[in-house]
């Protein structure tokens, strides 16, 4: 929907909302329990996330998440989280990622063991 020439977005999943949520509650509690104050400092960031492994995917071999989620949409998403819970002043701090991807649980060193996502911020010095 398009108004005086702007644009207007509005997100079509329903599990973004949730997911943002969780991301930042962890955020908030790692904070509290650091005494942090927000990173305003260029970092790298690496995030990997594990989703589930649908019934239908063969057991016994690698596969890969090619479908929804976006890759990309997970970390947008992630990265306004943790804007909303003070972890940095903005997320245009991010200025490198050294891993961003998707996996299923025991396919990938990185992996969880269940749905999740593993989130590594790195101040550049």
């Amino acid at each position: 929907m398009s108004k005086a020439g702007r644009a207007i977005l509005t997100e079509s999943s329903k599990k973004v909302r949730p997911w943002r949520q969780d991301v930042k509650a962890a955020a908030e509690q790692l904070l509290a329990v650091s005494g942090g104050r927000p990173i305003d400092a260029p970092v790298v960031v690496r995030m990997v996330f594990t989703l589930p492994k649908p019934q239908s995917a063969p057991k016994r071999r690698r596969t890969y998440p090619m479908r929804t989620p976006d890759l990309s949409k997970l970390a947008r998403s992630t990265e306004d989280a943790l804007s909303d819970a003070g972890i940095w002043a903005d997320d245009a701090r991010v200025v490198e990622y050294s891993r961003l991807a998707k996996v299923y649980p025991g396919e990938d060193p990185d992996a969880l063991s269940s749905p999740g996502a593993v989130i590594e911020i790195r101040e550049v010095v």
